[in-house]
Formats: C-alpha cells, sequence, structure tokens
C-alpha cells in the first residue's frame, strides 16, 4: 500500500509533511512559526522598552505591548480625532494629573467621563484631598472599620479616604461660583456647558486660592476647548447638586443637547480612536457615536477587569463592537485586562516616550 493510501488518501495537498529524515509532520493551517522570546528586563531601562520586552511574551504582556504599539499611532496620527472615556475611581486614586496633561498636549480631542470624577477633581482644585487608607483595620471586620468611617465622617473609596467636609466646600463651591452664571443664560444648558463651567470656576478658584494641586481635567480640558461629556451626570454628587439647586432656581440640564455635537465631532474626522479607560455608560457612549455616522473607529483601546461572558458593556470585547459597526472592519484594536490605575499610566508612558522620541 502507498503511503498516502495508508494516511488516508488524496488530502488536496493539505495532508501531512515529511521531513528530511522522513518524519511525518502534521498539516497545520492555523499555526505559524513565530516562537516566543522570553522579556529582557535590566534596571535603568524606560518604560518604553520594558513595554517592547513584554512583546516577546506572552498572555497579559503581549496584550500591553500591542495595546502601547496601537495607542502611540493613535496619538501620533494628526488626522486623528481621540475621544476618551473615563469610568472608574480615576480621579480619587491618582489619575488625574495623567488625564489633565494629556488633554493639555492636544492627545484628547473629547473627554466623556463621570460625574463622580468630576465631582473629585473639582474637589481637588479647590484644595481638598483624597487620602491613603486602608479596606479594614486590624482586629476589626469590614463592616466596622467603615461603621468607624461613618462615624468620623469619612467616606472610602477602597483604600483611599476622603474627609466629607470635602463635600461641603465643593458644593458652596457649585452655589457660588458654577450654577449661577448658568442661570443668567436664556433656556436649559447642556451638559456640556455645565461641564465647561465647571472647569472655568475650577480653575479660576485654584489660581486664586493658590492652591497647591493643579485645576485639573475639567480646568485643562475648558482651557484647550476640549467638550467634557458626562451623559450620566445625575448619577453623582455634580448632579445631584444640579438637582438641588434647580428647585429654587431656574437651572434646566438639557440631557439631548450634547448628542449634536458629539456627532458632529464623530462626523467631521478623518480619522478617529478612542481610548476606553474602564466601561458603563462612558464607554458605550463614547462607541455608540459611531452608529449615526457613516463611519467607525479606525483606533481603539480598551482598559477593563470586566468579563465579555455577562454580556454586559463592560466586558464586552472590541472585536464584538466591530459587529455592531462602531470600529472599522480594518481598525487597530487591543484590550488589556487589569487595574486600570496600573495600566493607564504605563500604556501613557509608553506610548508618549514612542511619540517624542
Amino acid at each position: 500500500m502507498r503511503d498516502e493510501d495508508a494516511a488516508g488518501g488524496d488530502d488536496g495537498g493539505h495532508g501531512d509533511e515529511t521531513d528530511h529524515e522522513g518524519h511525518r509532520e502534521p498539516s497545520r493551517e492555523a499555526f505559524s512559526h513565530d516562537p516566543l522570546g522570553h522579556a529582557d528586563v535590566t534596571g535603568g531601562m524606560t518604560v518604553a522598552e520594558l513595554v517592547d520586552q513584554y512583546g516577546h511574551a506572552g498572555i497579559g504582556a503581549e496584550s500591553v505591548h500591542e495595546a502601547a504599539d496601537v495607542l502611540a499611532e493613535m496619538l501620533s496620527d494628526d488626522d486623528c480625532t481621540v475621544f476618551l472615556s473615563l469610568a472608574g475611581a480615576m480621579v480619587p486614586t491618582g489619575m488625574r494629573r495623567i488625564v489633565a496633561d494629556l488633554i493639555r498636549d492636544g492627545h484628547v480631542d473629547a473627554l466623556v467621563t463621570t460625574g463622580a470624577n468630576l465631582t473629585h477633581d473639582a474637589i481637588e482644585a479647590i484644595g481638598g484631598k483624597h487620602h491613603h487608607g486602608e479596606t479594614h483595620q486590624a482586629g476589626k471586620s469590614m463592616r466596622e472599620h467603615d461603621e468607624q468611617l461613618r462615624d468620623e465622617e469619612v467616606d472610602r473609596i477602597y483604600n483611599v479616604y476622603l474627609p466629607q467636609e470635602h463635600f461641603a466646600q465643593f458644593e458652596s463651591h457649585l452655589r457660588e461660583e458654577v450654577f449661577p452664571p448658568l442661570v443668567d443664560r436664556d433656556g436649559a444648558v447642556s451638559i456640556a456647558e455645565l461641564c465647561a463651567e465647571l472647569g472655568r470656576a475650577n480653575a479660576d478658584v485654584n489660581d486664586r486660592d493658590d492652591v497647591a494641586e493643579g485645576p485639573g481635567v475639567a480646568a485643562a480640558a475648558y482651557e484647550h476647548d476640549v467638550p467634557v461629556y458626562c451623559p450620566a451626570v445625575q448619577d453623582s454628587v455634580l448632579g445631584l447638586q444640579a438637582w438641588m439647586y434647580s428647585q429654587t432656581a431656574d437651572l434646566t440640564l438639557d440631557a439631548l443637547a450634547d448628542m449634536t455635537p458629539l456627532t458632529d465631532q464623530a462626523f467631521d474626522a478623518d480619522d478617529a480612536g478612542c481610548l476606553l479607560v474602564g466601561g458603563g455608560v462612558p464607554k458605550n457612549f463614547t462607541l455608540q457615536t459611531m452608529l449615526v455616522t457613516p463611519r467607525a473607529y479606525n483606533y481603539a483601546v480598551q482598559i477593563t477587569m470586566d468579563p465579555e461572558a455577562t454580556g454586559g458593556l463592560s466586558g464586552a470585547t472590541l472585536e464584538e463592537a466591530r459587529s455592531w459597526g462602531k470600529l472599522e472592519k480594518d481598525a487597530r484594536n487591543a484590550s488589556v485586562y487589569g487595574d486600570a490605575t496600573v495600566y493607564l499610566p504605563l500604556l501613557v508612558a509608553a506610548a508618549r516616550e514612542r511619540i517624542d522620541g
């Protein structure tokens, strides 16, 4: 019997092959010869050099390397309109300056975020501070620890503490500096207009009171004409205070007013890219913008800790977004699964190093 007969007959050229020693090797259409390397880590290497070494490895390291590549290409594309989606406790956990610097350096054309991030951003702009804390005290249960914090009027965000008097200062800031100019305008105001007024007031008070911390994210956006969209502003202390103020003053927010300038910005973009930090409403609001334009995102990078198997938007893959027409079929995209307080600085530093040379 001939060898090919013993192997099951003619397979059209896709069967096993024989090497020079006569050993039969399996047909491998899915496999490609691309041997893994091993990361070479040395003292004194830069962040970009470290991320380059990640490219030799697999699993999450390879994803970080790919995400840094996509982000660097997106931020260096002068024809690309960049949308930054920022969800989760990013400002109170120390990411405020990174985001503000991206805006100031011209790397962000629109910011979509939560009312909570804007609230904590303003608190620091007017002199408040977040503090290192702990999830629980030795000898106490987590509940006992949080009951004690409640009595001491301290709010906890995992291992970050914020004294409640800062919220009282924030309320005064809104009522004295932010809301009154909005009341003087004719008709309802958009949420983006509220965010711009917040940024202006944050910058003014920060400068007037000589606050040591910088004026922050909203101020940077205001100063550089970057629109800030907050589609779920009601779900925050900022939104709660706006509602309370509207009970005694003529302040009305138009939740739909932002849709036109946002979609116009997407429609007019030559290329479009998005950096999605966390999920939730900001992520969906950023991605769905492309559904009413004749285009889709050319670049996309997301950082998330949510799994895709739940079907929730926060963990949805960018490949799934491509099926909706939110990403171009040939878009460059990458996802990193992990803590954004770890990976956002890493990716931004690596991308900046590549862009700045």
